[in-house]
C-alpha cells in the first residue's frame, strides 16, 4: 500500500491572491505618478477590468479551461507550442494593455502609452512577490517519511511550475501534475487519478489538501480519495458540512491526517 497526499499550490503552499493584489497596488502607484488618480480605485479597477476582458475573449476560452484566472492571465507568458498556447502568446500583449487602459478610462485618463507600460510593470510586480507559507516546508518534511507527495494545481504549466520552483519545494515532491499539460482542470476526476498513478497509489489510499471547497475536497472525494480543506483565511463553514475536515494552517495537517486514518 502506498500512501499519497495530494497538495494543492495557490493558497495552500505558496501566497497567490494576497501576492496579486500587491502587485496591483504597486503598479497603480506607479500611474499615481503620473496623472492625479486614485491607485486604490485603479488598481480594483484593473483587477475588474482584466476580469471582464478574461472571461469576454473567445481566445482564453482554453485558459479558462484549464483553470487560470484573470489575475494570472496577466502575467502568464503561455510557452509552449499548442496552438491554444500561441495565440494566447500573441493576444496577451493587448490584453494587458487593455485592461490597464479601461482602468484608467474610469477615472478620465486617456494614455495608452502609460496602459502599455503598466500592463508590463504588473508582471514584474507579481514575479517580485513570490512567497511560500512559513509551514509549508517543515510539514511537508515531516510527512515525507510516511507518505508520498503530488502536487496536484490548475494553471498553466510554464507560470505554475516557474511558482513551484520559486517556493523552494520542489525537491520534496514525488510529482507534479498541471491542469495545463493534462488539459483538463480539477475537479475533474481525471486530474487526481493521474496524480494518484504517477505516485503509485489508489484512490483509497490518497487524501487531498487545498484550499478550495469545490477543487480540493468535493473533487477529491467524488473520486474516491479523502480530502481535507484548509482555511486559511477563516471562511465560514458550510453549515451542511459536518464531514468537513477542516485546518487553519498546514501545521495541523498532522493531526488532521490522523483522524482519517
Amino acid at each position: 500500500m502506498t500512501r499519497a497526499l495530494l497538495l494543492d499550490l495557490d493558497d495552500t503552499l505558496i501566497v497567490e491572491e494576497p501576492a496579486a493584489v500587491a502587485a496591483f497596488a504597486a503598479t497603480a502607484a506607479v500611474a499615481a505618478e503620473r496623472h492625479p488618480l486614485d491607485p486604490r480605485q485603479l488598481a480594483l479597477d484593473a483587477r475588474a477590468c482584466a476580469r471582464e476582458l478574461w472571461r469576454g475573449a473567445e481566445v482564453s476560452a482554453f485558459g479558462r479551461s484549464i483553470g487560470i484566472s484573470s489575475w494570472e492571465a496577466l502575467w502568464c507568458r503561455y510557452e509552449g507550442d499548442d496552438e491554444e498556447l500561441r495565440a494566447l502568446r500573441e493576444w496577451s500583449p493587448g490584453f494587458r494593455r487593455g485592461a490597464w487602459r479601461a482602468a484608467l478610462e474610469r477615472q478620465g485618463i486617456e494614455d495608452d502609452e502609460l496602459a502599455t507600460e503598466l500592463g508590463e510593470r504588473f508582471g514584474e510586480e507579481r514575479r517580485a512577490r513570490h512567497e511560500t507559507f512559513e509551514d509549508a516546508a517543515p510539514v511537508l518534511d515531516a510527512l515525507r517519511g510516511d507518505y508520498r507527495l503530488a502536487l496536484v494545481t490548475n494553471g498553466a504549466s510554464c507560470l505554475q511550475r516557474e511558482k513551484f520552483e520559486a517556493s523552494g519545494l520542489a525537491d520534496r515532491f514525488d510529482a507534479v501534475v498541471v491542469s495545463g499539460d493534462l488539459r483538463s482542470a480539477k475537479p475533474d476526476p481525471a486530474v487526481y487519478a493521474h496524480a494518484l498513478a504517477a505516485v503509485g497509489a489508489r484512490p483509497g489510499d490518497g487524501v487531498m489538501v487545498g484550499d478550495s471547497l469545490a477543487n480540493d475536497v468535493d473533487g477529491p472525494v467524488g473520486a474516491g480519495l479523502r480530502a481535507i480543506w484548509l482555511n486559511r483565511t477563516g471562511e465560514p463553514r458550510p453549515g451542511d458540512r459536518e464531514d468537513l475536515v477542516e485546518i487553519v494552517d498546514l501545521h495541523a495537517l498532522a493531526g488532521a491526517l490522523a483522524s482519517l486514518a
